[in-house]
């Protein structure tokens, strides 16, 4: 196990699922949540925008960070057809991305950012996730029951279209919740040697 004794995690999301995910590691942790505005840039390819959203709320965060202290940020998309699904604006945008998401498979990128005073280091991860046919019905249900409106692409995985709808997965199903936790492992171990 990672030795992150004399230092303070931040979390720097105010996700309630990146919460529960970084809660497997057993440590100590705060929350911090940068309110930056997310612009993305004209021209960056849609897989690298996880990563560029990623780094920008570590690069808000790092003005208030101390020398003890690693802050962890992430940003997850969802792509169709080279368009980017964040978050719904409204219902009938929740709609719209489900249905464009109906009997089809999506990409679902992560980027991670993790740094202290003196390093930064980020990485994306990549799930594919294939979708059964969704009816209207189904979809106007599942946002009446559900509240997917703070979700990447109008949708949580853990929650009923998760179970009845999706048919396949192919990488992380934590990546597809919002923090794919090897890779945070993974850069909290190079971070912290």
């Amino acid at each position: 196990m990672i030795d992150l004794s004399s230092l303070n995690i931040v979390l720097g999301s105010g996700s309630p699922r990146r919460k529960e995910l970084i809660e497997h590691l057993k440590i100590p942790y705060t929350v911090r949540v940068s309110d930056v505005d997310e612009i993305i840039p004209g021209g960056i390819s849609p897989d690298h925008v996880p990563v560029y959203l990623s780094e920008l709320k570590s690069n808000h965060l790092h003005k208030s960070i101390d020398e003890h202290e690693i802050i962890i940020t992430a940003d997850t998309i969802v792509i169709v057809d080279d368009e980017i699904l964040g978050k719904p604006i409204d219902r009938n945008d929740a709609i719209r991305m489900i249905s464009m998401m109906s009997g089809r498979t999506h990409k679902v990128i992560t980027g991670v950012t993790v740094r202290t005073k003196d390093q930064l280091i980020s990485e994306s991860d990549r799930s594919d996730v294939t979708f059964l046919d969704i009816s209207r019905g189904e979809i106007d249900w599942y946002l009446d029951n559900f509240d997917p409106m703070d979700k990447a692409g109008a949708y949580g995985i853990q929650d009923w279209i998760g179970s009845c709808k999706i048919s396949n997965i192919s990488g992380s199903y934590y990546n597809i919740m919002g923090l794919p936790m090897h890779v945070l492992y993974k850069l909290l171990n190079q971070i912290a040697s």
